[in-house]
């Protein structure tokens, strides 16, 4: 009679404990999650923004010896036997972080950086063409600033970063425009 006294407590306890254990297991396993899904939005916000970082470092050796060719609103000329082999360094460096951008972003943030390299691809041929006109030039800065621009809020979107993203950049720059005027 004494073991079926105890019968309700002894439920009571394996019943307690398979809840605590539920719980606990429950618990550990988001936490779990919630720091694998913040280790990951770290390493995306890291490539991201070195593949911006080599990207920006490639136009403005583009720039620099489009400055060399005459093409306007660039200063700080590099002339194209120096600049080039830099390009190409530039190029080589970009492609390496692309890589990484391909592992850890989304289809989105993927398709605009690949958009934006291709329009940078586009500068440095006018480059290496080197006889465009000016108003090429111009369309072509342009249109790598748009893809700058998307490229940066479809991260900031994966990245989970609300508001307004950043101002669409413009070029020619504006306070060219207002010195001339």
């Amino acid at each position: 009679m004494a073991l079926v006294d105890q019968l309700p407590a002894l439920i009571g306890v394996v019943v307690g404990s398979l809840g605590s254990y539920a719980v606990q297991t429950l618990t550990e396993r988001r936490r779990w999650t919630r720091q694998r899904e913040e280790r990951w939005d770290e390493k995306r916000f890291e490539t991201y923004g070195r593949y911006a970082n080599a990207l920006k470092a490639q136009l403005r050796v583009t720039q620099r010896i489009g400055a060399s060719l005459g093409f306007a609103d660039v200063a700080d000329p590099l002339a194209p036997a120096e600049g080039l082999p830099m390009l190409a360094d530039a190029e080589s460096h970009r492609a390496t972080e692309w890589e990484s951008v391909l592992l850890v972003g989304d289809a989105a943030t993927i398709a605009a950086a690949r958009h934006w390299h291709e329009t940078i691809w586009t500068v440095e041929l006018l480059v290496r063409e080197g006889t465009v006109d000016g108003e090429r030039w111009t369309t072509a800065h342009r249109l790598a600033s748009a893809a700058r621009d998307a490229f940066y809020e479809s991260a900031r979107r994966d990245l989970g970063i609300g508001g307004a993203p950043p101002p669409p950049g413009q070029w020619p720059r504006q306070w060219r425009a207002e010195l001339s005027g």
